[in-house]
């Protein structure tokens, strides 16, 4: 039930057009947990942290 609350979510639009803008390397090396986290979650696995270190700003 959990599953269908997530997909009936829908993701930020400023995170989508980050996603969008990323480079193609880097997304296609996400698994679908890591995408999943990058739209939806505040806190995101270590592993999508690695992939996209060179690109997180932090505040």
């Amino acid at each position: 039930m959990s599953e269908n609350k997530e997909q009936e979510k829908q993701p930020d639009p400023e995170k989508l057009e980050v996603l969008r803008s990323l480079p193609a390397e880097i997304t296609n090396s996400f698994t679908k947990e890591e995408v999943k986290a990058f739209l939806f979650e505040k806190d995101w696995p270590d592993s999508l942290r690695d992939k996209l270190k060179d690109y997180i700003v932090d505040e």
